[in-house]
């Protein structure tokens, strides 16, 4: 069985779509090429890092990169995983199925955090919330391709 290429597409690579690869590597890895890519590139979020590790995902040898880096790469299924990537993506983009599923920023909800701990709870519940998309909805997803 030949792997499907996913690009999960964010604005600055640093966080959402950094967790939803690593995510999709580590719960579909057999059947899936994952990349990450951003409209931008913001440089690895050390949050997103540290609660994907406390979950058993190392992140760290990912890179924040632009979405140009995979515009050679057959891409099957793009995933914009935030509002400003589904209204901003790349046109080269667009000639693979596209679907927007977004999640909440962790870095904007973890600004009204009053401790450390309450800053990595919101990373902490973006993070599960990926998982759950990535493991459960996107096999589905694939499907449809």
């Amino acid at each position: 069985m030949t792997r499907k290429n996913v690009l999960f597409l964010c604005t600055g690579n640093s966080c959402r779509s950094q967790i939803a690869e690593g995510w999709a590597r580590h719960f579909h890895g057999d059947s899936i090429q994952p990349y990450s890519a951003g409209i931008e590139a913001h440089g690895m979020n050390p949050n997103a890092m540290a609660v994907m590790k406390e979950a058993g995902v190392d992140i760290s040898s990912q890179s924040s990169k632009l979405a140009d880096t995979v515009k050679d790469v057959p891409l099957d299924l793009v995933i914009t995983v935030c509002g400003h990537a589904d209204e901003n993506c790349p046109m080269f983009l667009t000639k693979a199925k596209t679907v927007h599923v977004g999640f909440d920023d962790p870095p904007k909800l973890a600004k009204e955090a009053k401790t450390e701990e309450e800053a990595l709870d919101a990373y902490r519940r973006v993070r599960d919330e990926i998982r759950d998309f990535i493991q459960n909805q996107l096999p589905e997803k694939l499907r449809e391709v």
